[in-house]
């Protein structure tokens, strides 16, 4: 039976981590259990070596103080949502290219559902964290004393935690947790041979 009701929108982006949880256990049933991932299960069903031997011998990978928050921010779907601004629009209707203006995160998160494997190309030139003055932020280090504290090596009273610190993170570790998210979202958008073209200089 047809009707004149407009389909409902949803009012909230995709939930990236519940639609791959589904995915990964329709893929491996009974690897996943109340929530918790069996992994000595999922290894033995794949006949693979587990990433971290049980010798505790670190896996390779590219690691950064803020990178769980990082992957938190690229989970949380996003409750914004794209309005058309008429008044500044040239031939609205008949237009066939959009220009976006907002929080780039947000708008990744929102183009996930009507794009996701369409995009042949996308073109960024990010902030590179080089602390110059331009209209966008693009300082993403931390102060000392606030990146100690952060990775635990400090309390909050500035005692060292740690006989020895490592400081060389808190210059990009905020760039870092920045940029994660944004290139994760933007890869889901591309084709099978889409690309991502990124400016770095013009020199």
């Amino acid at each position: 039976m047809k009707t004149d009701e407009p389909e409902k929108v949803g009012l909230s982006t995709p939930d990236l981590a519940a639609e791959k949880l589904a995915a990964f256990e329709d893929l491996f049933p009974g690897v996943v259990a109340d929530g918790v991932l069996d992994v000595g299960r999922l290894t033995e069903l794949l006949n693979i070596e587990p990433s971290v031997a049980p010798d505790g011998r670190e896996r390779f990978g590219l690691m950064w103080a803020g990178k769980s928050e990082a992957i938190r921010s690229l989970l949380t779907p996003s409750h914004a949502t794209l309005v058309p601004d008429l008044e500044s629009s040239v031939d609205f209707d008949a237009a066939r290219n959009v220009f976006i203006e907002g929080d780039n995160l947000e708008v990744l998160k929102i183009l996930q559902k009507a794009y996701n494997d369409r995009v042949k190309l996308i073109y960024i030139d990010p902030p590179y964290n080089t602390g110059n003055d331009f209209v966008y932020e693009d300082d993403f280090a931390d102060g000392l004393r606030a990146y100690l504290e952060f990775t635990g090596q400090v309390d909050e009273d500035g005692q060292r935690l740690a006989a020895r610190t490592e400081t060389a993170g808190r210059r990009h570790s905020r760039w870092l947790s920045m940029i994660y998210p944004r290139l994760v979202l933007a890869r889901n958008l591309l084709k099978h041979d889409g690309i991502i073209a990124v400016s770095i200089d013009d020199n």
